[in-house]
């Protein structure tokens, strides 16, 4: 019997209890008082939603059993017997603080009944009935379901055709073709697998120059050179990055309310890019992003990466303006509960906030068990700005090297913010002073028409202006005022220049991160989600059904986030190492070996080839010095001879397998968003190199409001002016923004970008008449044609090398016969400018519109 029943039940037991000690030698006449007056009226207006047989019953409270009615629901007893002024049920049907039966008042007569009928002890002889909505989970047999059992490490089942596999994996996929009577694809040519391997590692094309370096290596390791290349290199941390950050509900922004900025939030996407370059092993990895800020350091620099990766409970989406603090609260913890069930377990856990999970052996306990570590680190805080709230921030440990730097920049700064006060004193000063001139100007000009007006008026001659002075008056008087305009613009502008500079002079690191709070402890469960209806206190935990042994006990003081991150990456865990895994496969097959990746319940999609999940989750905990390591997984996924396959269709295949689950041939995948853009520019050579920072343009005056230190609204970010070189950086690196998007990455609403204020695993890939309409439109495509065409006029001026470079840098392969063909009469038919000044002009045109075609196409904006 698990917690809950244990609570319920002795729950009942209070209840029986009480009842016990209630009066119950009920006259006739009260019984029959309450059969004629009382029962009539509940099972007319309150059965429908407070009584067994309903389909939800609301607010937890029973009415058809006089125990139901003495424990109440989720706002407290509905009687107390004898006190009728203190029954929730009398003040509901008063309409007091309640509103009961909601289609309209009863009677007074019936309203008086009830005070008669609770004054003399409410008489019922109606029994309680065992409640429909109890349920007990049986963990053992839980267990027994295919995700909760512990890996294995099966052997690699025999095939007929031994010199196919390339890697242990090759047998298990190919142990099922056979046993299905079907032969693998045959392999894709060297350049279509060099284009997929790059894409798929790096979310770049490769080079002409890569490309022939690989075509014309004969040796046995080409493939493996072109795989370390790729997992060494930097994009591959890059590209990574962006996958994990689709599980997080990253974005630049706090919520959705007034474009509040998370100035900090660009720190755990670094943390991701480098922890994936370095190929941190994914035990640690998580360790870091659940209670990275609990684990020892040995350096500053550790220190910071530490606390810089709790971000991953951070940086989702959070109402910040909501009034009602202890729902903001719960509301957090929800999304905290529910990327940790997603993102690690592959399991839903959301709907577990209210009741037990409807279909998986997941108990209310285990949600409120997790919680509870999570509402002993309060992630948010109030700030002074009406109803408004924020994330907490902690400042990041620097070493001295970092400390000098930061002192020079703050320095440098305050100078800056110290000449901008200059200045603007100096303007205001001759502001001043050109104002009294003016004034003066018009005190004259007053004073000789008062003059020439009255002859007998005697002025003197020290205060009569000259002749030469009242002709010179209004030319003196336009050139003031327009000075004095000018000066007055300059200080508007900088106004907010040193506000800005004000508000942003501190230059601390700091990230959006995790730490216990003051006073950790065991959470009630929240009656229906409820946080103002609290029921039995939870102890802290973990899931029972993927638990091998009891959660150790948790330090005082401490939140026991450290033990749960243990529990996440102890390779006893069920699902961790097979989620990941199947992510991982994923990414590369187009499909998961369990199709549904962020779902391993038992509504969710059995594994297709179960035995190989166990064998690559088992090779991925070994895989590396301490196990764990992602880069080793993949490089075997990539090197094997699945991965090799090619993409075409073969039509026994299709009959027997449609859906390509036994992996005969190679998925066909469309690029994401990102890899779309980040390959445009890489072809038309303008890809510049980052390494990470800010995304948002921070330090632009114009792209920053209401820079106050409080008010009625935080400061808030527009992106009205973004850096020079944003426009040639990595998706990555641009803003994510929540409630819009900038000129820059507008390609994301367009391919099936995720939602930030959502999480998932893996991505629609839909095909709708908006995204052609998009690659011929947008600026994004025909500025990056314009460029290619450019770059290769300018290196190749002979047209037969120029395609055969295009054909490389667009499809990664040799162009054909029938192809140069076809685009030789296109750039001929378009080309048609007479003179030798304009067949420049038009060459560029007719190159640019060629260019323009390929980067448009399928087969660039496939993978195959």
């Amino acid at each position: 019997m698990n917690r809950l029943a244990v609570l319920l039940l002795a729950l009942a037991c209070l209840v029986s209890r009480a009842e016990a000690d209630e009066p119950r030698d009920f006259t006739q006449q009260q019984l029959t008082f309450f059969e004629t007056k009382i029962r009539p009226v509940l099972v007319e207006h309150c059965y429908e939603c407070h009584a067994a047989g309903a389909k939800i019953v609301q607010g937890a409270l029973r009415v058809d059993h006089r125990a139901g009615l003495l424990r109440g629901g989720d706002s407290g007893p509905a009687i107390v017997p004898k006190q009728a002024e203190q029954s929730l049920l009398l003040k509901a049907l008063r309409y007091d603080e309640f509103e009961m039966p909601p289609k309209g008042k009863l009677p007074d007569s019936v309203i008086r009944d009830f005070e008669a009928w609770i004054a003399m002890g409410a008489p019922d002889p109606r029994e309680a009935v065992a409640d429909p909505l109890i349920r007990s989970i049986d963990f053992e047999e839980g267990r027994k379901h295919w995700a909760f059992q512990p890996v294995t490490d099966p052997q690699l089942p025999a095939v007929k055709n031994e010199s196919w596999p390339l890697d242990p994996l090759d047998h298990f996929i190919l142990a099922r073709l056979e046993a299905s009577g079907l032969k693998p694809a045959a392999e894709a040519n060297r350049h279509t697998w060099l284009r997929r391997v790059s894409l798929d590692l790096t979310g770049l094309p490769p080079t002409p120059g890569e490309i022939n370096a690989f075509i014309n290596d004969k040796s046995p390791q080409a493939f493996e050179a072109v795989v370390d290349r790729l997992l060494n290199s930097r994009a591959f941390g890059e590209r990574l990055a962006r996958h994990w950050l689709d599980l997080t509900g990253y974005a630049d922004m706090i919520g959705t309310s007034n474009n509040v900025f998370a100035e900090h939030a660009w720190r755990y996407r670094d943390y991701l890019i480098e922890s994936y370059h370095k190929d941190k092993p994914f035990d640690r990895f998580v360790r870091e992003q659940i209670a990275g800020d609990l684990l020892p350091a040995e350096s500053p620099e550790e220190r910071a990466e530490n606390i810089t990766a709790t971000g991953f409970l951070m940086v989702g989406d959070v109402e910040i303006v909501e009034p009602d603090k202890a729902k903001m609260e719960a509301d957090h913890i929800d999304t905290q509960v529910s990327k940790i069930g997603m993102a690690f377990l592959g399991m839903t856990l959301g709907c577990v906030r209210c009741h037990d999970h409807k279909f998986d052996p997941i108990a209310l306990t285990d949600y409120y068990g997790i919680a509870g570590m999570l509402r002993s680190s309060p992630a948010t805080h109030k700030i002074p700005f009406g109803v408004w709230s924020t994330l907490n921030s902690t400042e990041l440990p620097e070493t001295p090297e970092q400390l000098a730097a930061r002192q020079k920049l703050e320095a440098e700064h305050e100078q800056k913010l110290a000449s901008m006060k200059g200045e603007r004193d100096r303007l205001e000063a001759e502001k001043k002073a050109v104002s009294e001139q003016l004034a003066q100007l018009e005190q004259a000009a007053k004073t000789a028409a008062n003059a020439a007006a009255s002859e007998a008026t005697s002025v003197s001659s020290a205060t009569t202006p000259s002749t030469e002075e009242v002709a010179q008056a209004p030319a003196n008087k336009e050139a003031l005022t327009k000075r004095r305009d000018e000066l007055a613009e300059q200080i508007k502008k900088l106004g907010p220049a040193i506000q800005h500079a004000e508000f942003f002079r501190s230059k601390i690191p700091k990230a959006f991160a995790m730490r216990d709070g003051e006073q950790p402890s065991d959470m009630p469960i929240y009656i229906r989600g409820n946080p103002y209806s609290p029921g039995a206190v939870v102890p802290r935990g973990t899931i029972q059904v993927a638990s091998w042994e009891k959660l150790p006990e948790i330090p005082a003081g401490q939140s026991g986030r450290r033990q749960l991150a243990d529990w996440l990456a102890d390779r006893r865990n069920p699902l961790t190492a097979r989620v990941m895994v199947n992510r991982i496969w994923q990414k590369l097959f187009g499909e998961g070996i369990v199709r549904s990746v962020d779902y391993f319940g038992t509504r969710g999609e059995t594994p297709s080839h179960p035995q190989l999940l166990d064998h690559l989750a088992t090779r991925f905990m070994q895989n590396g010095q301490n196990g764990w390591s992602q880069k080793q997984l993949i490089r075997s996924l990539v090197l094997s001879r699945t991965y090799r396959l090619s993409s075409t269709n073969d039509a026994t295949a299709m009959q027997v397998d449609p859906d390509n689950r036994l992996l005969w041939r190679m998925n066909r995948e469309r690029l994401d968003a990102e890899a779309i853009r980040d390959s445009l520019l890489a072809v038309s050579g303008e890809l510049l190199t980052s390494h990470g920072g800010p995304a948002l343009v921070l330090e632009e005056v114009e792209n920053c409001g209401a820079l106050v230190q409080q008010g009625v609204n935080p400061p808030n970010y527009n992106h009205r002016k973004s850096r020079p070189d944003q426009e040639f950086q990595r998706s990555i690196y641009l803003p994510v923004m929540r409630t819009n998007t900038t000129n820059l990455d507008r390609i994301r609403t367009h391919f099936d970008f995720v939602n930030p204020a959502q999480i998932a695993g893996q991505r629609s890939q839909t095909v709708v008449p908006t995204q052609a309409l998009f690659v011929m439109n947008n600026e994004l495509f025909r500025k990056r044609a314009k460029a290619l065409a450019e770059h290769l006029i300018t290196e190749f001026p002979q047209s037969d090398v120029r395609l055969e470079q295009l054909w490389l840098r667009v499809f990664s392969r040799p162009i054909t016969d029938t192809e140069r063909s076809a685009v030789t009469t296109f750039l001929r038919e378009l080309n048609h400018a007479p003179t030798e000044a304009n067949e420049k002009v038009g060459e560029l045109v007719a190159w640019q519109e060629l260019c323009h075609s390929l980067l448009a196409s399928n087969e660039f904006i496939f993978r195959l």
